[in-house]
């Protein structure tokens, strides 16, 4: 037996999303900006897949970009974002746990081009709270933004709060959140304050490479990418027309099964949390209890490395991750499990363990089997376990 959880980092692409891509490979690969028969049957699916996404999102077809993902949606939306501020405004807020696409690119502003920025504090569960964002506002901030859930821990973030705090402040200031993990999975904060939300399809089982970015209509965002003009001019790059079918697809799929596949997922997640905390010793969930995407289970273990323990289980027949997928090359500590208060040597101990509605609770007992055994396989040759007496720095975090 193999079982996949990572489902964080990718997903399997959805029969859906698979049968609604194929004939725009095969036969429909007409370029959707030329005028012939082949590229406005491509157009026409084009506009159809824009009208299915804001029919899942609850919002206008025109308030719908497509881009090639998470990172480009992320980068477009600070990038630009900050620039739309001008003037004055020349000061970003973050949260303190965003993705990488988020904290880099908000470094690269106040490094490269002349802004600030500011980290919201999370508490111990990665939530943030409206007083830590209203301690990060400033008058010049041009822009705020804060992830919709978690891609390490998980936590499920009170965007509506935080947006509604933000415009309250100043309406002037632009609110994005980076919804790449909540996006198919949770219901999405668009009815409200939120001007900019990204999504990234292979997150739920769509292709990899195509992503959307949500701007609010009267939010006149500069584009990120010059060239043809395409999105309407706010995007150029030739559509990729295939996989923006599988994107709607599989969101489309996701959003009409959410609650029943969340009922599930919840259930499995629960089954993890449960099985791995009462079999392995020193081992602690993180992120909020119950403020949580439905299939994530992350933990830290004492005296364990969590890429060490990653390998272990792999050889064990389980996919899981020791965090972002985006940093997993990084011999630095997650900067989310740090900011959530874990001192260094901890915070190295991480495993994230992310299920779909595809997995079994079969599949779950065997993964517990396999954490405790992975995890006791490396304790036995770490030279910073005694079952008898933990190093000292790990004590107050596990008992």
């Amino acid at each position: 037996m193999y079982v996949y959880c990572d489902n964080a980092a990718t997903t399997p692409l959805s029969k859906q999303a698979y049968d609604a891509m194929l004939p725009w490979l095969e036969t429909g690969y007409g370029n959707a900006s030329s005028i012939y028969r082949l590229a406005r049957e491509a157009k026409v699916a084009l506009e159809g897949a824009r009208k299915t996404v804001a029919g899942c999102l609850g919002v206008a077809p025109e308030e719908v970009y497509f881009t090639s993902g998470g990172t480009e949606s992320d980068n477009w939306a600070l990038k630009s974002g900050a620039e739309l501020g001008g003037g004055e405004r020349r000061h970003i807020v973050i949260s303190a746990v965003e993705h990488h696409a988020v904290v880099n690119t908000a470094e690269y502003l106040s490094k490269k081009k002349g802004y600030t920025h500011t980290e919201a504090a999370a508490d111990k569960d990665g939530l943030v709270s409206a007083e830590a964002l209203q301690k990060a506002l400033r008058p010049n901030t041009a822009l705020v933004s804060v992830i919709a859930a978690n891609n390490e821990i998980g936590t499920i973030q009170p965007i509506e709060e935080l947006a509604g705090l933000t415009k309250e402040y100043d309406k002037k200031i632009l609110f994005h959140t980076d919804a790449v993990q909540a996006a198919g999975h949770i219901p999405l904060p668009l009815n409200g304050d939120v001007d900019m939300l990204s999504m990234s399809a292979h997150k739920f089982g769509g292709p990899k490479g195509v992503g959307v970015l949500y701007i609010k209509n009267g939010v006149k965002l500069p584009p990120l990418l010059h060239g043809g003009g395409h999105e309407r001019g706010r995007r150029s790059s030739t559509e990729n027309v295939a996989g923006i079918l599988g994107l709607a697809a599989a969101l489309e799929y996701m959003t009409s099964n959410r609650e029943a596949f969340a009922a599930k997922v919840t259930k499995l997640r629960e089954m993890l949390i449960g099985g791995i905390l009462s079999t392995v010793p020193y081992c602690k969930l993180t992120g909020h209890r119950e403020k949580r995407l439905p299939g994530t289970a992350s933990f830290i273990f004492a005296a364990l490395e969590g890429e060490s323990l990653v390998l272990r289980l792999d050889e064990l027949g389980v996919a899981g991750s020791s965090g972002s997928a985006c940093a997993s090359g990084s011999l630095d500590p997650s900067h989310v499990l740090m900011a959530i208060g874990l001192p260094h040597e901890t915070a190295h101990g991480s495993l994230r363990l992310t299920v779909s509605h595809t997995n079994t609770e079969e599949e779950m007992e065997f993964v517990i089997r396999a954490v405790a055994a992975a995890a006791e396989r490396c304790r036995a040759i770490s030279p910073l376990w005694d079952i008898n007496r933990p190093a000292a720095s790990f004590l107050p975090y596990f008992e």
